[in-house]
């Protein structure tokens, strides 16, 4: 069940990229704790490392008045300094944020989640114009056209794999902002259509795992 599945067109992302052409059905089975901020047992684990970040969108979030009193790293420290081309990122290029002391620079400083997120809700501000594509997705991902699960909730080393909603359910309103609800509609049909597979399976082989 983890081969990719074409879908039946395209979907450009409302920023101009990615644009998705398949999706590897694991994101309706694989599970996670998708309450982030509810979560009482990981530390935000997942904020301990760098993410990629359009390097437009990298220069929106270095220009938000305000936003350098709650990151508390001077500005010049937020990313990475050489950009990588890669035409899934809307600029067609893309850079990191950097890490600091175990956490992405962008972790609230003695506190939970992140610090764009936060800054957009308190200034009305639409986060997904400043918060990377690639956190607010995660764990799902996308990968030269693929909507997919990330490695992490593949091998298990994400702190909440296996327990919770499946990848696609924590994703599914933010896949529909960025993608639309043709491709919301499309993948509720599809996994319809694989758990009646499933469940025809189970029925003709009532020892296969539920």
């Amino acid at each position: 069940m983890s081969g990719a599945i074409a879908l039946s067109k395209s979907y450009t992302c409302v920023f101009g990229a990615p644009v998705l052409q398949a999706v590897d059905p694991r994101i309706f089975s694989l599970r996670y704790f998708a309450r982030c901020m509810d979560c009482t047992f990981c530390g935000d684990d997942c904020c301990s490392y760098g993410v990629d970040i359009d390097v437009e969108n990298a220069a929106r979030v270095a220009a938000l008045p305000g936003l350098q009193d709650i990151v508390r790293v001077p500005t010049s420290d937020w990313f990475t300094a050489t950009a990588t081309p890669d035409a899934e990122f809307p600029s067609g290029a893309y850079v990191r944020t950097q890490a600091k002391d175990g956490k992405c620079v962008f972790h609230m400083t003695g506190g939970r989640g992140c610090a764009i997120h936060a800054y957009c809700l308190r200034e009305g501000l639409d986060y997904h114009r400043y918060k990377p594509m690639v956190s607010t997705l995660f764990p799902v991902t996308f990968d030269n056209g693929l909507l997919c699960a990330s490695s992490e909730a593949i091998d298990g080393s994400l702190v909440c794999s296996g327990q919770g909603e499946a990848l696609y359910d924590g994703a599914r309103e933010e896949l529909r902002y960025y993608f639309g609800d043709g491709l919301v509609d499309e993948l509720d049909a599809l996994r319809a259509s694989l758990n009646a597979v499933l469940h025809e399976r189970r029925v003709a082989s009532p020892t296969l795992p539920a």
